[in-house]
């Protein structure tokens, strides 16, 4: 392993947790050519390394690898696959530390937020080395006089999971996890922008004992890595966190085989304050749902209606909110840090800019930072007009548009009009309406007067454009395997 200003750091204890290469069939992996991708810390524009970036025919070999290790994977006692996956959790927890500066490092996200994730990312590990020792097989009441019927569960084969930037951490692991404790085999394609942190956890899986073939990290260009997947018969589903354009892209190509899809795509989610909410709790929880990990989560508050008799008075304190988040590089545990890149900064001024040309006020923000060109202000737009482009699109960013409505059937209309169906947050007092609105919202998840609901027991996922599928819960595992019917007499 060549060093690199990542790993040169001295606050990162465990040097070989900064891997360079890929990781295929139990081997670190150059690209053939040689070629390879840079790095950069989004709070200073700094290299951190070059990492191999491979070709389409490494990405099938990735493949071959994980297709020859099936069999063998597949057929261990679950409480074999559960001890490894048990080690795999414990290695992350003992590694916590390193693995949070490497992910602050590459992602620019809030050390704390960082090390929260680490941990939240670690108990999918926990969760599916449990679950793994209990396979769901279920017996039926035969329809045949001379019959047993049972259903089996069995994995499905090798999974293609494709994970983002913004979680490069808990992404992999909820995917991975639930796919490895079914018995499936994995393939996995880290953001170009954050591959240092998948790459530590297949340093951290190697060290707990998975064989050869069965975890594969494969780096570079994405079109290169997961479309050979796509057209690839031997992978047998694939999953996906990303954008809703890219999930269709990926749907579409997937066509051709046939494939299980699991998509956590885009969302769009709105927050709805009554008038009779706890004022003080429904600011306090959107501040939290606008802007952690700096506004760029897909859980993230885009649309926030207030009831008009207490407009006025969330629009002042969530401002002063607003004014008083800190700013800074991830390292100094800020609560705002960098975005991830330029494109990303454009679009806060793109919907700002459109905002304020259609009504909109600006409260506080509004502009890029000092610190530097990927630092973007806590922005708050109030009175914003139904058809600003932020009202209509996800923003990804520290840009919260604050709206009043009137009555209850009005917001539900206007919070149920998107495309997208992931999430959406409700504050009231009123126990009535709280089941009203939750049953009337078109959104897979419904956070009541709170904000965190995500965890490994819960099934996360989307309705509509946000997505197919479940991750989590014992859902998230049965998504990686296919029902066998067996209808069974002695004769």
């Amino acid at each position: 392993m060549s060093e690199t200003a990542l790993s040169a750091r001295v606050d990162i204890i465990d040097k070989a947790l900064v891997r360079s290469f890929s990781y295929i069939d139990g081997k670190w992996c150059a690209a053939k050519t040689g070629d390879t991708f840079a790095v950069n810390d989004p709070s200073n524009g700094a290299n951190l390394g070059d990492v191999a970036s491979l070709c389409a025919v490494e990405s099938t070999g990735s493949v071959t690898a994980a297709y020859k290790a099936f069999p063998q994977w597949s057929s261990l006692l679950p409480q074999e696959r559960a001890a490894i996956l048990r080690r795999w959790f414990e290695l992350q927890l003992a590694h916590k530390e390193d693995l949070a500066r490497i992910m602050v490092l590459e992602q620019g996200k809030p050390l704390s937020e960082a090390r929260g994730e680490i941990e939240y990312g670690a108990t999918f590990v926990e969760f599916y080395a449990e679950e793994a020792k209990r396979p769901n097989i279920e017996g039926v009441t035969s329809h045949l006089a001379d019959a047993e019927v049972e259903l089996w569960r069995e994995p499905i084969g090798v999974a293609a999971l494709i994970t983002p930037w913004n979680f490069p951490s808990a992404m992999l692991t909820r995917k991975a996890a639930a796919a490895l404790a079914a018995g499936c085999t994995i393939v996995a394609h880290p953001s170009a922008e954050t591959p240092y942190s998948a790459l530590a956890l297949a340093e951290l899986a190697e060290r707990a004992g998975f064989p050869a073939g069965v975890f594969n990290v494969v780096t570079g260009v994405a079109p290169e890595i997961f479309e050979p997947w796509t057209r690839d018969s031997r992978v047998r589903v694939l999953s996906f966190t990303g954008s809703t354009p890219v999930g269709k892209l990926l749907y579409r190509q997937s066509a051709t085989t046939v494939k299980r899809l699991i998509l956590e795509l885009g969302g769009h989610a709105p927050v709805i304050v009554f008038k009779d909410a706890n004022l003080e709790n429904a600011v306090s929880e959107s501040i939290k749902a606008k802007f952690a990990t700096s506004g760029q989560d897909c859980l993230g508050a885009n649309r926030i209606f207030v009831e008009r008799p207490v407009y006025k008075d969330f629009c002042r304190r969530f401002t002063r909110a607003a004014k008083s988040l800190s700013i800074g590089c991830g390292l100094e545990d800020p609560d705002i840090g960098p975005l991830m890149n330029e494109k990303a900064v454009q679009k806060q001024e793109e919907h700002v800019a459109d905002a304020v040309a259609k009504g909109a006020r600006i409260a506080c923000g509004g502009a890029r930072h000092p610190l530097g060109p990927l630092f973007y202000e806590p922005t708050v737009l109030v009175d914003v007009s139904a058809d600003a482009t932020i009202m209509r699109e996800e923003s990804f960013g520290p840009v919260a548009a604050i709206t009043p409505f009137d009555t209850e059937d009005e917001v539900i209309f206007r919070a149920n009009d998107t495309e997208y169906g992931l999430v959406a947050y409700l504050h009231s007092q009123d126990p009535h309406k709280i089941y009203r609105v939750s049953r009337t919202l078109q959104f897979g998840m419904v956070a009541v007067n709170r904000t965190k609901v995500t965890g490994a027991p819960i099934p996360f996922g989307g309705t509509k454009q946000s997505g197919l599928g479940r991750e989590g819960a014992r859902l998230g595992m049965e998504e990686f395997t296919e029902i066998k019917y067996v209808c069974r007499d002695w004769a």
